[in-house]
């Protein structure tokens, strides 16, 4: 299942998602808890760094990197899975 988290109002969420026309939900995490246990925070406490994470079935982190890793890295950890 692909999802996004950041701290955005739903509102906002809704608008980014139909601008983009993104396919996957966006979920709201309000106090950045979420992105801190993924390391996604960044040095300033309050500004998120856009991180893909891949978990398996089993709740391990498979691939972790901040930025936008490439379509065909993000189809090998697939493949791999």
């Amino acid at each position: 299942m692909v999802f996004g988290v950041n701290p955005g109002t739903l509102k906002s969420h809704e608008g980014f998602s139909a601008k983009l026309g993104l396919n996957f939900p966006l979920l709201h995490d309000p106090e950045s808890k979420v992105a801190a246990r993924y390391g996604a925070v960044k040095e300033d406490g309050r500004s998120i760094q856009r991180t893909v994470v891949i978990v398996d079935k089993t709740g391990t982190v498979r691939y972790h990197r901040k930025g936008m890793p490439t379509d065909q890295e993000l189809l090998d950890v697939l493949r791999r899975l």
